[in-house]
């Protein structure tokens, strides 16, 4: 049987046409950093490196998911499962902001179901202002920014009222010692992630070629309020240092079990400001707390500088999802990102 292989970007259940430019109004575009097929595939039998299955995700959140839709005759039970989890969770965002730039929001992958590889050039740069990109790809999947990705991206960040979002994933479980993996583990108290589960080595490339001095680093539990569920404890804002407003009215983002430390590696306070850090959960021990710390870095600025006149912000990609929660300070961090 033959395929017919289109050479226009792929979306997932949209149909593509060319955004023009509005001033004022933000065209965004989500890009999943992931191999689809490769996390798909990955063998169930291993134990770490992968995504859950589609069984696993409803065994251990039963019976959030024992509706018909998400049953074997609706809904994919493997892997491949739970990454159609994650394009569902991002509608609600979709929504909002479409509310507000009256833009849909595409939302593009870098290796789809079919098999179609789509990097970032101008099929995606050429309609979008503020671009997003979600790390979720697994290491072990070998995904990185080509050099052309890294340049075009260049180029896209020197046009006016441009932005780009970076989410590497959460790091969890990269010593050797199996000791801290087992401590890592009971800290965020997730029986879904492995006890190593290590994303983003696309995100780090493209850092490492846009000049970037982040990394990722553990898989941090937020702390929340003592007898609510989980509603969390208020960031710890840098509100000095936000220009630009994204923080106005936003007191929480929302609760998600492993959320990355963005630990900057410059000592030039000029190039990257932390606007937000997240408490957290001193309940369980982890080598970042015996450390002395007590907060992580939830969400960084890069201001402009140079030819680059775009913003360039750190946030992980669960602040832009529903599938772990979500209330009105959320919603009100989208509408400033989409209107600011």
């Amino acid at each position: 049987m033959g395929v017919k292989i289109y050479p226009s970007p792929r979306v997932y259940n949209q149909v593509l046409a060319p955004r023009k430019y509005i001033k004022g109004k933000r065209r965004f575009s989500v890009y999943w950093t992931w191999s689809y097929p490769w996390e798909a595939n990955r063998d169930v039998t291993e134990l770490d490196n992968r995504f859950s299955t589609m069984t696993e995700v409803r065994r251990v959140g039963w019976p959030a998911f024992e509706s018909i839709e998400f049953s074997e005759k609706m809904f994919l039970q493997g892997i491949a499962g739970t990454l159609e989890l994650f394009h569902l969770s991002i509608a609600r965002f979709q929504e909002v902001v479409e509310s507000v730039t009256g833009f849909r929001v595409p939302d593009y992958q870098r290796i789809d179901q079919a098999g179609q590889k789509l990097l970032i050039d101008e099929r995606i740069l050429a309609d979008t202002d503020t671009l997003m990109v979600f790390g979720l790809d697994h290491l072990v999947t070998e995904q990185e920014a080509a050099p052309e990705e890294i340049e075009a991206i260049q180029n896209f960040l020197k046009r006016e009222d441009t932005c780009l979002v970076l989410s590497p994933h959460h790091d969890v479980g990269f010593s050797e010692d199996l000791n801290q993996r087992q401590q890592e583990y009971a800290h965020h108290g997730d029986p879904l992630v492995p006890r190593q589960q290590r994303f983003g080595k696309y995100t780090r490339s493209l850092m490492k070629g846009l000049g970037v001095p982040v990394e990722n680093r553990f898989g941090l539990r937020p702390a929340t309020i003592k007898g609510t569920n989980n509603q969390l404890v208020p960031l710890a804002k840098q509100m000095d240092f936000d220009n630009r407003g994204w923080l106005n009215g936003v007191n929480t983002f929302n609760f998600h079990m492993h959320l990355p430390h963005y630990a900057v590696t410059t000592d030039d306070p000029k190039l990257i400001q932390v606007l937000a850090r997240q408490p957290i959960d001193m309940t369980h021990p982890h080598p970042f707390i015996d450390a002395g710390n007590r907060e992580f870095n939830m969400f960084l600025w890069m201001p402009p500088t140079g030819e680059r006149v775009g913003d360039i912000l750190l946030a992980d990609s669960t602040i832009f999802t529903t599938l772990f929660g979500g209330d009105e300070s959320l919603e009100r961090f989208w509408k400033n990102l989409a209107m600011l």
